[in-house]
């Protein structure tokens, strides 16, 4: 074990983590806007976003400025007293979206655990014990707990931990009819991902969302969306829904709510959130007061309109060089995604690859991320400059370069 005062490398996580993650030898230690040091001092263009959480980039002006002035306040309360800053964002988020109430957590699979929760619980109270059932999609990702675990539609996440809750069926994404054949009376909810993100960034068909609206309407189902990934400005839009022409029951929000600090989401309407009762469901530290005063900010500047159109043209550059780097190098077989949540995934022969090409990036000096074996996924701040932009697409093409290269 090395002494407090040794360097922080590598090898000290292993000697002191719990082994759940396999995290790169770069250690960042500072970064501003879209570009990250490491401890050797070497640059990076960061078109990863901590998986799509810093949404405006690191160090933010007013991210700081909203953090420092509820620092100089209060930092923590529990919910036996009302918290100013919860308040204000919960009142910001109803007037943003279709929401008439809202429940804070800390994290995204909190948030869908307890859209899932309120789901069983509203079905239960309103039409009673045998409606539990929930409809969700394979390869789906919805959290780490037992019961979003459960939900998503990834068996490896799953194994070791049997037995799984009950009444939990996965039929293909974007398959209507697969869908159609299993929600029934006996069907609470249906969950699901307007991008599809963990297996490749595959966007959901507006026919399919609109279908499952139609079915959820017709059985008294509840349609979840997680927009964990895809909120706060990610596709465009400030959330998925409002381009898909089709509103959710119950939405969940996380990742770039908070910039970077952690909180997550459940949003609803009224006749939904009055099944959960005082006591039926909380959190200690959900609403904190200081992750809610980024959040709020966060929130005031990613639904201006220029910041909106912004994310839209950023996507058609990106995706333009994209398309046009894989023409060149025929790493990528197909550009997808909305805004900036872009996968590229990867051509036959490169297949299974995609950590590798990851590792290759940062050598070139630009940190992307991986959707399953076989996808890129990039998200970088919804801010990018354009320079930044460019420069890390130059280095994308590097990073192509020495694969054909290496191939």
């Amino acid at each position: 074990m090395q002494s407090q005062n040794a360097p922080i490398t590598r090898e000290l996580f292993d000697q002191v983590m719990v082994p759940t993650y396999n995290p790169l030898a770069v250690i960042p230690v500072r970064a501003e806007g879209s570009r990250v040091w490491d401890q050797q001092g070497r640059e990076y263009i960061d078109f990863a976003g901590g998986i799509a959480v810093t949404c405006l980039g690191h160090g933010h002006p007013r991210l700081l400025a909203a953090l420092q002035r509820q620092a100089a306040k209060i930092w923590h309360l529990s919910n036996v007293m009302t918290n100013e800053p919860a308040l204000s964002l919960a009142r910001r988020l109803c007037e943003l979206t279709f929401a008439e109430r809202v429940f804070f957590a800390n994290s995204g699979a909190e948030a869908n655990e307890a859209a899932l929760k309120l789901a069983r619980k509203h079905a239960s109270v309103r039409f009673g014990a045998q409606k539990y059932e929930i409809v969700a999609f394979e390869q789906a990702f919805h959290g780490r707990t037992l019961f979003t675990v459960s939900v998503g539609g990834q068996p490896k996440y799953t194994q070791g931990f049997e037995p799984l809750p009950a009444g939990i069926h996965h039929v293909p994404y974007n398959d209507l009819a697969a869908a159609e054949a299993v929600i029934s009376e006996r069907t609470c909810a249906v969950i699901v991902e307007p991008v599809l993100g963990e297996a490749g960034i595959v966007p959901a068909d507006p026919a399919f969302i609109g279908g499952l609206r139609k079915l959820c309407d017709r059985y008294s189902a509840a349609l979840i969306f997680d927009e964990v990934q895809t909120g706060v400005g990610r596709t465009g839009e400030l959330y998925a829904y409002m381009g898909l022409g089709v509103t959710p029951d119950i939405l969940t929000t996380a990742k770039a709510l908070g910039g970077g600090f952690p909180i997550g989401g459940m949003l609803t309407n009224a006749a939904l959130a009055a099944s959960f009762s005082v006591g039926s469901h909380g959190s200690t530290y959900g609403g904190n007061p200081l992750a809610c005063a980024v959040a709020n900010e966060v929130l005031a500047i990613v639904s201006e309109p220029q910041v909106l159109a912004g994310v839209r043209e950023r996507h058609r550059r990106l995706t333009d060089a994209l398309r046009a780097l894989a023409s060149r190098y025929e790493v990528f077989d197909e550009i997808r995604g909305r805004g900036l949540l872009v996968g590229c995934a990867l051509s036959e022969r490169w297949r299974g690859r995609a950590r590798e090409l990851l590792h290759m990036g940062l050598e070139e000096g630009v940190m992307v991320l991986v959707a399953g074996p076989n996808t890129l996924r990039l998200a970088p701040s919804l801010v990018i400059p354009q320079a930044d932009l460019d420069e890390g697409l130059h280095r994308v093409e590097r990073l192509l370069a020495r694969a054909v290269n290496t191939l």
